[in-house]
């Protein structure tokens, strides 16, 4: 068994993918597994897991310059055999412990390049100098890790011309843990959003259906805002006064906002980052067996319309999300057609089970290099 150390300086600390499915996969088969984080809530064990805090620091430039280091240096005084690294300020870090003999999997949650050139905050030259950058300092770094592990195929495609020990394992939902047992009959007039809500993931369009809306249907809105000022700006459109605000919820809050919810909303904008992703909520939605509203980009459409388990819309475009929202509400035995087809899907293709015997055979390969290596 392998003494393994997940680290995070960004992401919480019960994590869906990291902590929930990640960790726990590989404690219950046996191996040591501590998650670093630097969330300043201190240190525990959960699950069978070691949590180790780094400590917060508040700001972007703090965790990237200052974060980081605390998190190595958690990272060194654990002394494990192989590190899951799942930010990439902490590539640095992770061509660290290579140099100290140890082996390092770089886990890319998103195409970072790519998404470099979406952020808001960013000026168009200075995106596409940071976005190229980072795609050197990427292909440098990652060459020398041990394992790539991708979250679609999309980046698992881009990784493996850098590094052939590379797998994807999907974010899919465990079986499950969002489907609820309550019948059809007690669906609400409602639709929901679950998860960051920010421009790019189409939170304007997304309130503005809202005014274009024939029908009785309400907005289950649940996640926080990316920016504050975004937040008061939707706010104070007219479609706000179909929004259900629901916050923050925990998977036992998400799960009942999805019981009631008679189809569930992914429409991110058309953006080089969002075009081959696996939205996590598309899977999720499907678990919990209701239809999805998506953006119609080709691998999507892929998804949903070829397990005739949702619609397509244009994501820009309220009156069309609107259109689709009306339509699921006015007819709950199509909706529920739908929901019963995304969750076939799920149980035959897309679920965790699949991605986790994924992850635990390429950490067996990853080790196995290590012995064979050693024994030379």
């Amino acid at each position: 068994m392998l003494k393994i150390a997940h680290l995070t300086s960004a992401h919480p600390r019960y994590d869906t993918r990291i902590f929930i499915k990640e960790c726990r996969t590989l404690a219950a088969q046996g191996h040591e597994v501590t998650l670093v984080v630097a969330d300043g809530k201190g240190d525990e064990r959960r699950d069978g897991i070691d949590i180790v805090d780094a400590g917060h620091l508040p700001g972007r430039l703090k965790r990237i310059f200052l974060t980081t280091r605390r998190v190595r240096d958690k990272a060194v005084l654990l002394d494990a055999d192989l590190y899951h690294l799942h930010d990439p300020e902490l590539i640095p870090v992770g061509l660290a412990l290579k140099r100290r003999g140890k082996q390092v999997i770089f886990d890319s949650h998103e195409d970072v390049p790519r998404q470099l050139l979406a952020k808001p905050y960013l000026g168009p030259l200075s995106a596409r100098l940071l976005s190229s950058s980072f795609a050197l300092i990427e292909r440098h770094a990652c060459a020398r890790f041990d394992g790539i592990v991708a979250a679609t195929p999309f980046i698992r495609d881009k990784f493996v011309r850098i590094n052939p020990r590379t797998v994807d394992v999907n974010n899919f939902p465990m079986v499950g843990e969002l489907d609820s047992a309550a019948p059809w009959s007690s669906k609400q007039a409602e639709v929901c959003y679950v998860g960051g809500i920010g421009a790019i993931r189409g939170i304007r369009e997304l309130v503005q259906a809202g005014d274009h809306l024939r029908g009785p249907a309400r907005l289950n809105l649940v996640g926080t805002f990316s920016e504050g000022a975004l937040e008061a700006e939707v706010r104070a459109f007219p479609g706000w006064r179909r929004v259900n605000d629901c916050g923050f919820l925990d998977r036992a809050g998400v799960r009942e906002v999805m019981a009631r919810s008679v189809a569930g909303i992914v429409t991110f904008h058309p953006l080089p980052n969002h075009f081959d992703a696996h939205p996590t909520k598309m899977f999720e939605y499907m678990s919990s067996g209701i239809p999805v509203i998506a953006s119609d980009f080709p691998l999507w459409r892929d998804i949903v319309a070829g397990n005739g388990c949702g619609i397509c819309v244009d994501p820009l475009d309220p009156k069309a999300i609107a259109a689709a929202i009306d339509h699921l509400v006015a007819h709950p035995d199509i909706a529920r057609s739908m929901g019963e087809n995304g969750r076939k899907a799920v149980l035959e293709n897309y679920n965790w089970a699949v991605q986790a015997r994924k992850l635990t055979e390429f950490y067996g390969a990853i080790s196995h290099v290590k012995q064979t290596v050693a024994t030379v």
